[in-house]
């Protein structure tokens, strides 16, 4: 009497089976995961590439620079205001701020500051919980300062993205 018994009963034909299933199914998993990160540039500078060269326009920190301009940037329990601190800013010209979330797009904050009588100020509500990335243009768009806000701060300062030399 020959006693047969089920391949699937073997454990070396489950390892032949099982190995290539979870091969398969981790990629799977892999590609959605990857799909649903979106886009990780966290760059809002307008780029154009060329081969693998990429360049921006840096105008408007250039002349930032020139103009010698600087400011403070705070949290206040109303909004946000916006101190000059060196050079000749126009103080009746609306500013346009924009406050960059690191790494979720979707999260990132602008507003319009208004002149006020010590620099200029919009209400906006800012999450201390994590980093933002500051950028101050003025309406023209001629020149931009640029900051970084750390996690739990009040208080930044914008200036000139080129380094002095």
């Amino acid at each position: 009497m020959s006693d047969k018994r089920s391949p699937w009963r073997e454990p070396i034909v489950w390892l032949i089976v099982a190995l290539p299933a979870v091969a398969v199914i981790g990629g799977i998993v892999m590609v959605v995961v990857s799909s649903r990160a979106g886009n990780i540039d966290a760059v809002s500078d307008n780029v154009q590439r060329t081969a693998q060269i990429q360049t921006t326009d840096l105008g408007p920190d250039e002349r930032a620079k020139q103009l010698g301009l600087g400011a403070v940037f705070r949290i206040a329990k109303d909004g946000v205001q916006v101190f000059p601190a060196s050079g000749t800013f126009d103080r009746t010209q609306t500013l346009h701020l924009a406050l960059q979330h690191p790494n979720r797009g979707e999260e990132d904050l602008k507003v319009d500051l208004k002149p006020d009588e010590l620099g200029w100020s919009a209400p906006l509500d800012v999450d201390g919980g994590h980093d933002w990335s500051l950028q101050l243009t003025s309406a023209s768009g001629d020149w931009r300062l640029r900051g970084r806000l750390p996690r739990g701060q009040q208080a930044a300062h914008l200036g000139s993205s080129l380094a002095e030399q």
